[in-house]
């Protein structure tokens, strides 16, 4: 099958994209290696995908902003994709509260462009990348998919809960079948280094000050790579309608806890600068995945611990990368 998958340099994208790839099918990639961070670790990136592909038609580079809607309709006109798995976006909540237009440019009008020429070309199957955020400072825990959700605190949780309501209008309108996923604070090798896993796993190594907004006690579900991608891998196996899932591990683990966790894979204390709380930051996310172990057999299995220490592992192999010169 040709699979057209936006953001493939990124984290998550670059992932999935070896998992298309060693099932056979062929991938589509349309990133414009934005500088949010070091577009030389997107480059990385995709020369480990490439170097795992049997011959260079399997995976098509495709260099372009999904904003553009001309870039858009070429490659739909051009290669011809049976599927979108839509992974692009701007993130973070604290850069959109900086530069909320442009994260509505990228995070709405980009993703209209894709399904307007999903309608033009006959394409009728997406999975769309949510987030947890669209959840804002929900009282009630774990958070589930049947929540209200019409409150939220930054302007990237507003794009990524606008994005969930046009999926579903092209569902409604054009018979669309499209999966939207709430990721739950991802980690793994290849994070993006600005996310708090990655960015303290670095300061502790350095002897740096790690930023702790608040007093430590917020907490997130902190969800491994393998999982994420194994909930993906399901979803692909719907063939019909509009459906919603919260992808996460369903266990929380405070802010000061995960520092302990990183001390303790690195070998290293780390040295704590106390800050106030941040607009736009929630004081937890959990997910309630009961729908998803229910519909999708869907059951996350890495522990935080398990996880942390996987990922300092790789942080080890390529920390070069990421020193700041």
């Amino acid at each position: 099958m040709r699979i057209l998958l936006t953001g493939a340099a990124g984290f998550i994208g670059s992932h999935f994209a070896e998992t298309l790839l060693a099932e056979g099918h062929q991938v589509i990639s349309i990133d414009n290696l934005n500088p949010f961070y070091d577009p030389a670790i997107k480059e990385r990136n995709l020369r480990k995908i490439r170097e795992g592909c049997e011959s260079p038609e399997q995976f098509l580079d495709l260099r372009g902003d999904i904003r553009d809607n001309t870039f858009v309709q070429r490659v739909f006109e051009t290669h011809r994709p049976e599927e979108v798995v839509h992974l692009a976006a701007l993130a973070g909540v604290r850069p959109s509260i900086a530069d909320p237009v442009t994260y509505q440019e990228v995070n709405i009008r980009g993703t209209m462009n894709l399904l307007e020429a999903m309608k033009e070309f006959g394409v009728s199957r997406m999975i769309f990348a949510s987030s947890s955020s669209v959840y804002g400072n929900n009282p009630k825990v774990p958070f589930s998919e049947d929540d209200f959700v019409d409150h939220p605190i930054s302007p990237y949780a507003a794009t990524k809960k606008a994005g969930e309501l046009v999926c579903y209008t092209y569902h409604h309108l054009y018979r669309f079948t499209i999966v939207a996923l709430r990721f739950f604070t991802v980690y793994g090798p290849r994070q993006r280094p600005e996310m708090a896993i990655h960015k303290f796993t670095r300061l502790i190594d350095e002897g740096k000050p790690v930023p702790m907004f608040g007093d430590g006690s917020t907490k997130r579900d902190y969800t491994f790579i393998d999982d994420i991608i194994d909930g993906m891998k399901r979803v692909r196996k719907i063939d019909s309608g509009f459906h919603l899932y919260n992808l996460g591990e369903s266990r929380t683990t405070a802010l000061s806890d995960l520092i302990h966790l990183i001390e303790a894979a690195l070998g290293k204390e780390a040295k704590i600068e106390r800050l106030p709380q941040q607009p736009g930051d929630v004081d937890i996310t959990y997910a309630d995945i009961e729908r998803a172990r229910r519909e999708l057999g869907y059951d996350p299995h890495t522990t935080m611990e398990e996880g942390i220490q996987k990922f300092v592992a790789w942080y080890r192999e390529f920390k070069r990368d990421f020193v700041r010169r």
